[in-house]
C-alpha cells in the first residue's frame, strides 16, 4: 500500500493573534438551524445547533423556554423529526457519518434511552420520512433499491412500495389517508414522477410530465380532510408552483409574475402560500392568497434566507445571513415587527465582507476582495460548490472569511449545472458532466485575470465533493490556469466510484451521464479526473473521508497512487467520518491544513 504525503495543520494559522481568534471564532461561534414545530404541540420544536462542537439535534419547549440537547455522538447527528403530539423526538442514527442506518426515538423530555422507532425496518440509507398520529411510513434506500414500510398504531411496519430504482416518501396527509412517492421508475431520478398512494400502497393517481421535466411535492394541505397537495414543477422552463386536487385528480397552476425561480409552502390555513423567491443568488419572501391571487412581499433583508416556515399563528420564522453578516434566525410577526427569535449563548462571529456580482455572458459569479486590499491583481481563489444541483448565494461562510484574512480573492462561479437559473441551465450538464462546468469556470478565469481582479499565477481552484470533483477535473484538463488546487471529498476515479458508492448516487450518475459505465464506459472516462492524472502540474491537497459512502475512499486511493507513481507534488488529508464532518473542530482543521497548503505551495 503506498504511502502518501500528509498535510501539515499549523497551529497557529496566523502570526497576528487578532487575525488567528478572528478566523476560529467564526466557526466556533453557536449557530442553529430554523426550528421545527410538531404539528399538534407548536410550543415543541427541534433544531440543529454546533454549540457543543459539533453539530446535533436540540429540544426547545417554547412554553417553557428551556433548551436540551437530544443527541451526543461523536461524529454528530444532523436528521431529527418530532411526533404530530411533540411527546417523541425521532432522529437518524449511522455510523460514524456513513449516512447508513435506522431510526430511533425518546421522548420529548429527557427520559430513557432511544430505542428502534419502528420494527422490522432494516438499516439503509434515508428516503423520506412521515410520523401521523397512528401512521408512520419510513423509506429507505439499499443497493437492492427503494422500499417503503408502513406501521400502524405502533406495530410491526409492513412493505408498501418496493423498487429498484431511486424514490421516497415526499408527503403524507394530515388524516392520514394518502402518502405521496416520489419515484424515477421512468429510470431519470434527477426528473421525478409522484404517485399517490393509500397507506396500504394501492395507487391512488399519478402525475408525470414526460422526459427531463420534474415534478416535486412539498406538501399536503395543513386541514385535516383537506387533500390538495402542493408541487412544484418545471414545466416551462423553471420551478414554479401548482396544486394538485388529488381526490378530482384535477391541478391549478400558480402563475406568479417574479424573475428567477419559486418555492413555497402552505400558511396553517392552507389560503395562501409562503412563497420563497430565488433570483440571481439572493432571495425574498412573499405571501400569495390563493383566493386573490394578491402576492405580497414580506420584509426581509437584502440576502440569503436559507430556510422559512409559517406558525400557526401567522408569523414567519426563517434563517438569513449575507456575504458579510453572519446567519441568525428570525421571526416576522403577524403586526410586521421582525425580531432575533434564537440567539444562542456564546460569542458571535465576526462579519466579513460583502459579495459582489460579476456576469461573464450567462454565466453568474459572487466576487470578494479582503477588506483593505490594495488595488490591483491578488491570489485569487476559485471555490466551486458541490451538488451540481446547488448555487453558491449571498451567504455567510466562515470559509470563505478566512481566505479573505488570509489575503485572497474569492471567486464563486454558478456554473452551468447550478440551481436557481431555470431548467435548461441546471441539465446543460446532461451527457458531459464536470468538462461543461470548467467552460464557464474557465471564462470567469478569463475575466478575472483580463480585468486585472486575479492575479494569473496565483490562481487556486478548490471545492468539495461536486467542487472537488471539479477541481481535479480543473487541474488536470486546465493545467496551464491553475497554480494549486484543494479536493474536498472528491469523485476522482469515476469508474471506482460508481462500483462504490450509495445506489441514489448511481441512480444520479445514470441519469446525468445518460446510462451507467456498462453503458457508456467512454463518457465516464471522458470525465473521470483520473484520466488527465497525468497532466497535473500543481501541487493538489486531498481530503478524504474514510466512510464517506458518496465519494468512497478506495477511487480517492485510486488517484492519489497514479500521483506517487509520477512523484507528483501532492499531499493528503484523511480523517474519521463520512461526506464532510459535523465535527466544528475537524472543520477547524481541515480549513487550516488546506490555507496553510496553499500559502505553502504559492
Amino acid at each position: 500500500m503506498t504511502t502518501h504525503p500528509t498535510a501539515e495543520i499549523p497551529d497557529p494559522l496566523f502570526d497576528d493573534a487578532d487575525a488567528e481568534a478572528r478566523w476560529r471564532d467564526r466557526f466556533t461561534a453557536p449557530r442553529v438551524s430554523l426550528p421545527g414545530w410538531a404539528d399538534d404541540a407548536p410550543d415543541r420544536s427541534l433544531y440543529v445547533s454546533n454549540s457543543s462542537g459539533v453539530w446535533e439535534i436540540y429540544a426547545w419547549d417554547r412554553a417553557a423556554d428551556t433548551h436540551r440537547k437530544v443527541t451526543d455522538r461523536p461524529n454528530g447527528t444532523s436528521h431529527a423529526a418530532l411526533s404530530p403530539d411533540g411527546e417523541t423526538i425521532w432522529w437518524f442514527a449511522d455510523s460514524d457519518g456513513d449516512e447508513f442506518g435506522v431510526w430511533v426515538s425518546e421522548p420529548f423530555h429527557a427520559g430513557g434511552e432511544p430505542k428502534p422507532a419502528v420494527e422490522g425496518v432494516p438499516a439503509g440509507y434515508p428516503a423520506g420520512l412521515e410520523i401521523g398520529h397512528g401512521l408512520v411510513a419510513v423509506g429507505t434506500s439499499t443497493d437492492d433499491g427503494t422500499t417503503v414500510y408502513v406501521a400502524r398504531d405502533g406495530g410491526p411496519a409492513e412493505v408498501v412500495y418496493s423498487h429498484e430504482n431511486d424514490g421516497g416518501i415526499a408527503a403524507l396527509s394530515k388524516d392520514e389517508t394518502l402518502l405521496a412517492l416520489a419515484h424515477s421508475e421512468h429510470g431519470d431520478n434527477r426528473h421525478t414522477a409522484l404517485r399517490v398512494v393509500t397507506p396500504t400502497g394501492e395507487t391512488v393517481v399519478e402525475k408525470w410530465d414526460g422526459p427531463g421535466k420534474g415534478l416535486d411535492a412539498i406538501a399536503f394541505s395543513p386541514v385535516p380532510g383537506d387533500n390538495r397537495l402542493l408541487v412544484l414543477h418545471e414545466r416551462r422552463g423553471r420551478e414554479e408552483l401548482l396544486i394538485w386536487d388529488v381526490a378530482a385528480d384535477t391541478e391549478t397552476e400558480i402563475a406568479i409574475d417574479l424573475p428567477g425561480e419559486i418555492s413555497a409552502d402552505w400558511f396553517e390555513d392552507a389560503r395562501s402560500l409562503l412563497v420563497v423567491h430565488t433570483f440571481q443568488a439572493r432571495n425574498t419572501l412573499h405571501r400569495y392568497d390563493l383566493t386573490t391571487g394578491i402576492l405580497s412581499a414580506l420584509d426581509t433583508p437584502h440576502g440569503t434566507v436559507g430556510s422559512a416556515s409559517a406558525r400557526p399563528d401567522g408569523s414567519v420564522e426563517f434563517s438569513w445571513s449575507s456575504g458579510a453578516q453572519p446567519g441568525v434566525v428570525r421571526v416576522l410577526d403577524v403586526d410586521g415587527d421582525e425580531r432575533v427569535l434564537l440567539a444562542p449563548q456564546g460569542h458571535k462571529a465576526a462579519p466579513s465582507v460583502d459579495l459582489q456580482d460579476v456576469f461573464v455572458g450567462d454565466v453568474h459569479a459572487l466576487v470578494a476582495r479582503p477588506e483593505g486590499a490594495p488595488d490591483g491583481p491578488l491570489p485569487t481563489v476559485f471555490s466551486l460548490h458541490g451538488g451540481p444541483h446547488s448555487a453558491d448565494e449571498d451567504r455567510f461562510s466562515a470559509y470563505r472569511a478566512v481566505w479573505l484574512d488570509a489575503g485572497y480573492a474569492v471567486v464563486h462561479v454558478n456554473y452551468r449545472g447550478s440551481t436557481g437559473y431555470g431548467s435548461a441551465w441546471r441539465d446543460a450538464i446532461e451527457g458531459r458532466p464536470g468538462l461543461t462546468e470548467l467552460e464557464d469556470v474557465a471564462a470567469v478565469h478569463d475575466w478575472a485575470v483580463s480585468s486585472g481582479f486575479a492575479d494569473p499565477a496565483r490562481c487556486v481552484v478548490n471545492g468539495a465533493s461536486w467542487g472537488g470533483y471539479l477541481t481535479l477535473l480543473a487541474l488536470g484538463t486546465q493545467p496551464e490556469r491553475w497554480a494549486a488546487g484543494v479536493a474536498g471529498v472528491p469523485v476522482a476515479d469515476y469508474l471506482a466510484a460508481y462500483e462504490d458508492e450509495m445506489e441514489p448516487l448511481r441512480a444520479f450518475d445514470r441519469a446525468l451521464f445518460g446510462g451507467s459505465p456498462q453503458d457508456v464506459p467512454d463518457r465516464y472516462r471522458e470525465c473521470s479526473p483520473l484520466t488527465y492524472v497525468d497532466a497535473v502540474s500543481a501541487p493538489v491537497l486531498v481530503l478524504a473521508g474514510e466512510n464517506d459512502p458518496r465519494c468512497p475512499i478506495r477511487q480517492i486511493d485510486n488517484y492519489l497512487d497514479r500521483l506517487a507513481a509520477r512523484g507528483a507534488a501532492y499531499e493528503v488529508y484523511r480523517y474519521d467520518a463520512g461526506h464532510g464532518s459535523l465535527v466544528v473542530a475537524e472543520t477547524i482543521r481541515q480549513t487550516a491544513a488546506e490555507v496553510a497548503f496553499v500559502r505553502k505551495v504559492l
